[in-house]
């Protein structure tokens, strides 16, 4: 099953991998830099799978990204995916200060949820455009282009996407990626017990249930304690416990508790995890983990 270990920034402190993923922003709803928040991190939702020397795969462009932009622009890459799960500005705000969407030798494929009304260059460009933003959205790389998400499953190099909408606020897609016969399921912003007790409802009615199935690797939605979450219903949030309960009902080997509070500070963070390591009912060696910058993990 995966593995997951600290990283230094130091190529000889880890074995060489065919496939890995590595998150770079792991805080929800706005940065939250400080001397509280230095052992988890402050940037908000991006992570990374190497698809090959040149080819990579990200999900979600939140203030993480800036740092994987300028490690890919050293490396020169030749192919981008982004995939966006919403445009939220937490998942969205790095995405002017991405290194190869400024390289026109860079492809750049951005691929998000549908709308019926503007495409998804038309609503990022809300964004980045003066005077929210310095340029224009046009201004950037000619080489990057905008895709909806296909309705069916499709296939980006060695690796299977699946997609499907989730319970959040506005439009929000979470993705499943396949590669070989190792799963990552990333769902960063998700309320499934929104509508009812997840103990008691046939999983398969259960939002994005097909998403997380059996992966090895679930990166989910842990932004409230159980405290705080009566006063946040409909938000589009999890309480550790229902993060927990979710990767239970979907037999998951892994749970990478992600989008943390911006208000949480590290020592909240652990409060969290011991809470989570109390709910969970899966492999004992293989407890819930807290998502933090620079964590790698092993497909």
């Amino acid at each position: 099953m995966p593995g997951l270990w600290p990283f230094s920034g130091k190529t000889d402190d880890r074995k060489p991998l065919a496939v890995h993923a590595k998150i770079w922003g792991a805080r929800g709803s706005i940065a939250a830099p400080g001397p509280e928040t230095v052992k988890y991190g402050g940037n908000t939702s991006c992570v990374h799978i190497e698809l090959g020397h040149d080819v990579s795969l990200i999900l979600d462009a939140g203030t993480g990204i800036r740092n994987l932009g300028m490690q890919l622009g050293d490396r020169k890459v030749r192919k981008v995916h982004l995939l966006l799960t919403h445009l939220h500005l937490d998942h969205i705000q790095g995405l002017g200060f991405f290194e190869p969407a400024w390289d026109p030798s860079t492809e750049v494929h951005v691929w998000g949820p549908q709308s019926v009304t503007m495409s998804l260059e038309e609503r990022l460009a809300r964004y980045l455009s003066p005077p929210l933003f310095p340029v224009n959205l046009s201004e950037m790389s000619r080489s990057m282009k905008f895709h909806n998400l296909p309705e069916e499953d499709w296939e980006i190099e060695n690796a299977l996407i699946h997609s499907e909408p989730v319970l959040h606020q506005g439009p929000t897609v979470a993705y499943r990626i396949q590669i070989d016969d190792k799963v990552l399921a990333y769902i960063p912003d998700h309320e499934p017990a929104r509508a009812f007790d997840l103990s008691y409802v046939d999983p398969e009615w259960i939002s994005g249930f097909s998403l997380a199935e059996g992966a090895d690797v679930l990166l989910h939605d842990t932004q409230f304690t159980e405290d705080e979450y009566p006063q946040r219903i409909g938000w589009g949030h999890s309480s550790v416990a229902d993060a927990v309960a979710y990767a239970n009902i979907t037999k998951v080997k892994k749970l990478v508790m992600f989008h943390h509070d911006p208000l949480h500070t590290d020592s909240d963070l652990e409060d969290i995890r011991k809470r989570a390591e109390e709910l969970w009912d899966g492999d004992p060696g293989s407890s819930p983990a807290l998502a933090y910058e620079g964590m790698e993990i092993e497909l």
